[in-house]
């Protein structure tokens, strides 16, 4: 038996959408305008499709989407290269923005896309299930902090319940090392930019960028401060 479900998304304009998800390596298979504002876009495995309403705002959007692929962080280096070569620069906070990926407490790995339409596109490793808390299980005391910041900010997208959960854990875990706190700070920065506080965001860079690092943890924490370079210069 073969079957398929293709979602149907909204947006306000389709002229909107279609720059994005070209940018993310999507191919537009079928566009009007008459009767109505309609385009369909394919990559790989995955199908979405979009109307044009005017009277939608992208802020208001309920829309979701589940997108299962076999490596997300092959599919997220993808997208963000593309983003970078379209537009210059990753859209880290608003409308439309993109999540690094992360562990989050509860919920599969992966990363979410936020489109110029407000909806939500939920990358998801295939043949992974809720996380039943294994994740968590020898996970450092930060590494259990920053899943639990990563459900609220990234799963949720309460970026002040996450910014609490960060600033409590750092808190309560003072003795960490430098290493340890990295993850953390770099996410928080993250949490700042998207909420509009780039003084907090900034701060926050500030304390990323007086921490110790051996070159050995300078190294295994690479990936981590690239992101905070390019949050850097996007503020």
């Amino acid at each position: 038996m073969n079957e398929r479900a293709i979602p149907i998304l909204p947006c306000k304009y389709v002229d909107d959408v279609v720059p994005f998800y070209e940018a993310l390596g999507f191919t537009v298979t079928f566009r009007q305008t008459r009767p109505n504002p309609y385009v369909c876009f394919n990559r790989g495995g995955i199908d979405l499709h979009f109307f044009g309403l005017e009277a939608f705002e992208p802020e208001n959007s309920l829309g979701t989407a589940i997108v299962l692929v076999e490596d997300t962080g092959v599919l997220y280096q993808e997208f963000a290269a593309g983003l970078r070569a379209a537009f210059g620069k990753l859209p880290l906070a608003g409308i439309p923005r993109i999540t690094k990926p992360r562990r989050k407490q509860g919920t599969t790995a992966g990363f979410t896309v936020v489109d110029p339409g407000g909806n939500w596109l939920r990358i998801s490793a295939l043949g992974e299930t809720e996380d039943d808390g294994s994740a968590s299980h020898g996970a450092g005391r930060l590494d259990r902090v920053l899943m639990n910041a990563a459900r609220q900010g990234d799963a949720h997208g309460d970026e002040v319940r996450a910014i609490s959960v960060i600033e409590a854990g750092l808190l309560r875990h003072g003795d960490a090392t430098d290493a340890e706190k990295l993850p953390l700070l770099v996410y928080l920065a993250e949490l700042h930019h998207r909420s509009g506080n780039p003084e907090l965001a900034g701060s926050a860079l500030d304390t990323v960028a007086a921490l110790i690092l051996n070159p050995a943890e300078r190294e295994a924490s690479a990936e981590e401060l690239a992101t905070a370079a390019e949050l850097r210069g996007a503020l």
